[in-house]
Protein backbone atom coordinates (compact mmCIF):
# COMPACT_ATOMS: atom_id res chain seq x y z
CA UNK A 1 0.00 0.00 0.00
CA UNK A 2 1.31 3.44 -0.84
CA UNK A 3 -0.96 6.27 1.01
CA UNK A 4 0.95 8.95 1.76
CA UNK A 5 -0.14 11.91 4.02
CA UNK A 6 1.96 14.89 4.20
CA UNK A 7 1.88 17.08 7.71
CA UNK A 8 -1.24 19.00 8.57
CA UNK A 9 0.21 22.82 8.14
CA UNK A 10 -2.31 24.06 5.68
CA UNK A 11 -4.95 26.49 7.24
CA UNK A 12 -8.62 26.63 6.02
CA UNK A 13 -11.81 27.48 8.41
CA UNK A 14 -9.57 27.49 11.59
CA UNK A 15 -8.00 24.24 11.27
CA UNK A 16 -4.96 22.50 9.99
CA UNK A 17 -5.33 20.08 7.25
CA UNK A 18 -3.13 17.33 5.35
CA UNK A 19 -3.20 16.10 1.60
CA UNK A 20 -3.86 12.54 2.03
CA UNK A 21 -2.94 10.38 -1.62
CA UNK A 22 -1.80 7.48 -3.38
CA UNK A 23 0.59 6.84 -5.51
CA UNK A 24 -0.56 3.76 -6.77
CA UNK A 25 -3.96 4.27 -8.17
CA UNK A 26 -7.14 6.42 -6.76
CA UNK A 27 -9.24 3.22 -6.21
CA UNK A 28 -6.53 2.57 -3.46
CA UNK A 29 -6.95 5.92 -1.98
CA UNK A 30 -10.88 5.82 -2.08
CA UNK A 31 -10.55 2.34 0.04
CA UNK A 32 -8.57 3.53 2.58
CA UNK A 33 -10.46 6.39 3.28
CA UNK A 34 -13.40 4.75 3.40
CA UNK A 35 -11.97 1.99 5.41
CA UNK A 36 -10.15 3.64 7.57
CA UNK A 37 -11.34 7.26 8.08
CA UNK A 38 -15.06 7.73 6.94
CA UNK A 39 -14.45 10.64 5.15
CA UNK A 40 -17.46 10.58 1.96
CA UNK A 41 -16.18 10.59 -1.02
CA UNK A 42 -17.24 13.35 -2.20
CA UNK A 43 -15.15 14.89 -0.52
CA UNK A 44 -12.12 13.54 -3.24
CA UNK A 45 -10.65 16.80 -4.84
CA UNK A 46 -9.52 15.44 -8.31
CA UNK A 47 -6.16 13.52 -7.19
CA UNK A 48 -6.06 13.79 -3.01
CA UNK A 49 -8.29 14.22 0.38
CA UNK A 50 -7.79 17.00 2.82
CA UNK A 51 -7.63 15.17 5.81
CA UNK A 52 -8.08 17.20 9.00
CA UNK A 53 -5.37 17.37 11.54
CA UNK A 54 -7.02 15.89 14.19
CA UNK A 55 -7.34 12.58 12.03
CA UNK A 56 -3.72 12.76 10.75
CA UNK A 57 -2.99 10.50 14.01
CA UNK A 58 -5.26 7.99 12.85
CA UNK A 59 -4.33 7.66 9.55
CA UNK A 60 -1.10 7.16 9.75
CA UNK A 61 -1.94 4.68 12.69
CA UNK A 62 -3.59 3.05 9.93
CA UNK A 63 -0.96 2.75 7.50
CA UNK A 64 -0.91 6.36 5.42
CA UNK A 65 3.49 6.68 5.24
CA UNK A 66 4.50 10.29 6.61
CA UNK A 67 6.06 12.23 3.89
CA UNK A 68 7.00 16.14 3.43
CA UNK A 69 4.29 18.20 0.97
CA UNK A 70 7.19 18.08 -1.87
CA UNK A 71 7.69 14.62 -1.38
CA UNK A 72 4.09 13.70 -1.42
CA UNK A 73 3.82 15.57 -5.09
CA UNK A 74 6.84 14.06 -6.75
CA UNK A 75 5.31 11.12 -6.07
CA UNK A 76 2.03 11.59 -6.99
CA UNK A 77 3.65 13.35 -10.53
CA UNK A 78 5.70 10.60 -11.03
CA UNK A 79 3.00 7.78 -10.70
CA UNK A 80 0.79 9.92 -13.16
CA UNK A 81 -2.24 10.47 -10.64
CA UNK A 82 -1.44 14.15 -10.50
CA UNK A 83 -4.30 16.32 -11.33
CA UNK A 84 -3.60 19.94 -12.00
CA UNK A 85 -5.78 22.98 -10.27
CA UNK A 86 -7.72 24.80 -13.54
CA UNK A 87 -7.05 28.24 -14.11
CA UNK A 88 -9.99 30.50 -13.18
CA UNK A 89 -11.40 33.21 -15.06
CA UNK A 90 -9.26 35.63 -12.74
CA UNK A 91 -6.18 33.94 -13.15
CA UNK A 92 -6.48 33.42 -17.32
CA UNK A 93 -7.62 37.69 -17.32
CA UNK A 94 -5.21 39.65 -19.24
CA UNK A 95 -2.88 41.90 -16.63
Amino acid sequence: MAVLIDTPVWPWRGRRWSHLVSDVSHEELHAFVAAELGIPRRAFQGDHYDVPEDLYDVAVAAGAQPVGARELLARLTAAGLRVRKRASAADRAPR
